[in-house]
């Protein structure tokens, strides 16, 4: 199959060629036919498998049959959960829509709301925006909808994890009722399929990967290393194995700095992303990260949201992340499009049950190694994959443990380090924003504040098990749009 075969127009393919990409995934191959069918969708499929394109390309090929927006109208939304993935999005309807007459805009926290409203005054077929920012956006009249023909909810599963589910049931109630719906999910969770009774009519199921698994692209690896040595065994395999591109994920947000900082004392260029930088500083890091002007890329999981870079080598958890769903989604930033990539894991005898969540949760044993000179004091236990999940007398939970039933993610999405909180702390400086007066509207402005540990408040709950990000799986070509 071809992208010709898929009833796209000819500026949209001419603008795909100049990609190099003729061969569609599988998700875009099932997707975009029934998107220009004008049929509502849900679509489920792992991180790298060509999400993005597959909605963009049939969203540009209906707004080029019809009308132009007018002023402060918007014909398409879309919304995602953080800033970085609102960018990507944008990006791709930028690159596609090249050739055709139709504008676009994208609208997140961290940045002045000024321009954007300026922007969104001549009016834009395909607004591509975080919940928070635009809400304000429409609080402030700046836009109006009733000129929407789609609405694009894009990564739905993270932003139910990430709390947006009140956000985005008041734009539910401002857009009009008849319209065409896209839901795009790594899961059809429990919670996905409740949030799809009151959106979708009728849709059109998609689902092209298993849940939780891994790219067979991905070769991973799990180096056992002490707690106190774990920066020092980084620089060591960096310099070692002479990786050019490194994109390190670290827990928290002062434990990214601390690294980054490390790092650049040892001579390796490295940046830190999260949360608590401004839009200005992780855009100038991510853009300077994707060129090679910096080396090592230290994020934590909410701020890489979004982080797509074809050919990225190199993958390295310096903490293994609480939720073990994180797992999947962290190592699918390299392997992308049927590339090989390396995922490295510096793990702690203290990370032992986290350890065992996440092959649990992958059904496999990561192969473990040592660093040379790095021998660990404390052996990290070996994961019997066979063991009853929820097996009698097995005594209480460690603070660092998570079961298996939802009741234990819960418990666990309240911890002060839990990685899936984070995502609705540092959304909060992403999708919620800055008035002009400095006043932050959503949570900030209640009086909610993000703590420096990416903590999660305790009345948001994370469940592990309706929130599977997974890795890209290997495509039948490279040839392919593989994006998001």
């Amino acid at each position: 199959m071809s992208f010709t075969s898929l009833g796209l127009s000819a500026p949209i393919l001419k603008a795909v060629a100049q990609k190099g990409y003729d061969t569609p995934s599988p998700i875009q191959a099932q997707a975009i036919p029934a998107v220009l069918e004008g049929k509502d969708v849900m679509a489920a499929a792992q991180t790298g498998t060509g999400k993005t394109a597959g909605f963009t390309l049939p969203l540009l090929e209906l707004l080029s049959r019809g009308n132009r927006a007018q002023a402060k109208q918007v014909r398409a939304l879309v919304l995602t959960p953080t800033r970085e993935l609102a960018a990507q999005v944008a990006e791709s309807v930028e690159t596609y829509g090249k050739n055709l007459p139709l504008r676009s805009a994208v609208v997140f926290g961290g940045v002045g709301i000024g321009p954007q409203i300026s922007k969104l005054g001549k009016g834009v077929d395909i607004l591509v925006a975080t919940p928070g920012r635009l809400l304000d956006l429409f609080n402030q009249r700046a836009l109006n909808f009733n000129q929407l023909e789609v609405l694009i909810l894009d990564e739905a599963d993270r932003m139910l994890d990430m709390g947006f589910i009140h956000d985005i049931k008041k734009i539910l109630k401002v857009l009009p009722a008849k319209r065409q719906n896209l839901m795009f999910s790594a899961t059809f969770s429990d919670d996905i399929r409740k949030l799809a009774k009151g959106l979708v009519n009728n849709p059109v199921e998609i689902s092209v990967t298993p849940r939780n698994a891994t790219a067979k692209t991905v070769e991973q690896y799990i180096y056992q290393v002490d707690q106190k040595q774990k920066t020092a065994a980084l620089i060591h395999l960096i310099k070692q194995n002479d990786w050019k591109q490194v994109l390190v994920f670290s827990r928290t947000k002062h434990g990214a700095n601390r690294i980054a900082k490390n790092l650049e004392a040892n001579e390796l260029t490295a940046a830190a992303i999260h949360g608590n930088k401004s839009q200005g500083a992780r855009t100038k890091a991510l853009a300077n990260f994707k060129s090679g002007e910096v080396r090592v890329l230290v994020a934590t999981d909410i701020a890489a949201r979004g982080i797509d870079i074809d050919q990225l080598p190199n993958v390295v958890n310096f903490d293994l992340p609480n939720v073990p769903e994180d797992y999947v989604h962290r190592i699918g930033r390299t392997g992308r499009a049927g590339a090989d990539g390396q995922a490295v894991s510096l793990v702690s005898g203290d990370e032992s049950k986290l350890l065992r969540d996440i092959e649990r949760l992958i059904k496999q044993k990561i192969p473990r190694k040592e660093v040379e000179g790095f021998v660990p004091t404390q052996v990290v236990a070996e994961t019997d994959l066979n063991e009853r999940k929820h097996g009698q007398n097995r005594g209480p939970r460690n603070a660092n443990s998570r079961g298996n039933g939802r009741s234990d993610s819960r418990n666990n999405a309240s911890r002060g380090n839990a990685s899936r909180g984070s995502s609705r702390s540092e959304s909060s400086q992403g999708g919620r924003v800055e008035h002009k007066d400095g006043q932050r509207s959503g949570e900030a402005a209640r009086g909610h504040k993000p703590n420096d540990s990416n903590a999660s408040h305790s009345r948001r709950r994370s469940r592990s098990s309706n929130s599977a990000s997974s890795a890209a799986s290997k495509p039948s070509s490279n040839s392919s749009i593989w994006g998001k």
